[in-house]
């Protein structure tokens, strides 16, 4: 067929014969390749500790975020306690187990830490398993670990509705399934910065489940990624800058799979994503660091679990201001109480009040030492 001739990629006579124009992408290689140097040169310096919590902050983020892009809102302390209990981190007390961030989390780490290890039908069918244990997505029954039916994306209300993609029919699915799979396990002649980005739209377009394709494709992503670092241990995930450019991220997808298999224009944006991803886990570290040098600095003043879990919570980006009543909440204490964490951390310099007086009372981490 000619590329007028069909209406989705997987419909060309030459599907999945990608092409690209590696000169077009070479500048944006080279600049991501120096990016991820950076980085990981940072991190080389700053000892095993801190670089367990940086890959532990870069991993919550991931998770959460592959799920906010379907919408779906985990809860980040369960999350964060997940991945430290397979991690062996220690951060303190853990958050009651989550049967469903307990999938999620299973899936992200399995795709990284054994990024290695061959992607079976088995692992693969076992990841989409591990997202939907209950074998339901909302109130929608799927097929749980298993191929589905005929599928199509599409939003808007009923009555209205537009079709975005079409994906391969079922009868289909098992030998396009074992291509990709030969593909993503073999040899190939891509630079891997691009094969990374060529296996998550391949996946993408089979979308072999009822649900779960793109949090499945953005792990196949990552663990193509983990083995073009050479290190299982995550330190950036494009998840979380994809979830930054939602919109950018399904255009130039949509417009991807209705053109000619040349993917030019999905890497160019894939790996100038990814290069934003790496410069912001190097804010990540950043504040990895800040958080080691406050409680170096407080290591012995004695507090409260209660005013350790406020300071972490401080530390790791509190949204808002914080209030006394905002403490109260989130201790699951009494107001008298909270105040009294309060005023004992402003008495001792941990914190300071804002000028706003009143209801409006907030309070902050004291600046730290440089």
């Amino acid at each position: 067929m000619n590329s007028g001739d069909y209406k989705y990629i997987w419909q060309a006579g030459d599907w999945p014969n990608w092409r690209f124009d590696l000169a077009a992408l070479a500048g944006s290689m080279a600049e991501v390749s120096r990016a991820q140097g950076l980085l990981i040169g940072r991190l080389a310096d700053v000892g095993m500790t801190l670089r367990d919590q940086a890959s532990l902050t870069a991993l919550t983020e991931d998770v959460v975020k592959t799920s906010a892009i379907e919408g779906e809102q985990l809860n980040v302390e369960s999350v964060r306690s997940s991945i430290a209990r397979r991690l062996g981190v220690d951060i303190g007390a853990l958050a009651p187990v989550d049967r469903h961030v307990e999938g999620v989390v299973e899936m992200v780490i399995d795709a990284t830490a054994n990024c290695h290890a061959p992607v079976s039908r088995e692992r693969l069918f076992g990841w989409h398993a591990a997202l939907f244990p209950t074998s339901y997505s909302g109130l929608a029954r799927i097929k749980a670990g298993d191929a589905r039916g005929l599928m199509q994306v599409v939003s808007g209300p009923i009555g209205r509705r537009r079709l975005h993609f079409e994906a391969p029919p079922a009868e289909r699915l098992e030998a396009e399934t074992g291509r990709f799979l030969d593909w993503l396990n073999g040899a190939s002649y891509e630079q891997p910065l691009l094969k990374a980005g060529l296996g998550h739209l391949w996946f993408v377009t089979l979308h072999p489940f009822d649900d779960g394709n793109g949090r499945i494709a953005r792990a196949i992503g990552d663990l193509l990624l983990a083995r073009a670092d050479g290190s299982p241990q995550r330190f950036y995930g494009l998840s979380a800058q994809i979830q930054r450019e939602r919109k950018a991220y399904y255009d130039t997808l949509e417009r991807t799979r209705k053109r000619s298999l040349d993917a030019t224009e999905w890497l160019a944006w894939f790996l100038d994503t990814l290069h934003r991803a790496v410069d912001q886990a190097q804010h990540m570290v950043d504040a990895v660091l800040t958080k080691a040098r406050f409680w170096q600095r407080w290591v012995t003043t004695p507090l409260s679990e209660r005013q350790v879990k406020l300071l972490n919570r401080l530390l790791d980006g509190f949204e808002g201001k914080l209030t006394s009543p905002k403490w109260a909440a989130i201790a699951k204490c009494s107001p008298d109480t909270a105040l009294r964490d309060i005023n004992d951390l402003l008495a001792r310099g941990v914190l300071r009040k804002s000028d706003a007086g009143g209801r409006s009372t907030s309070y902050a981490l004291n600046d730290l030492p440089v």
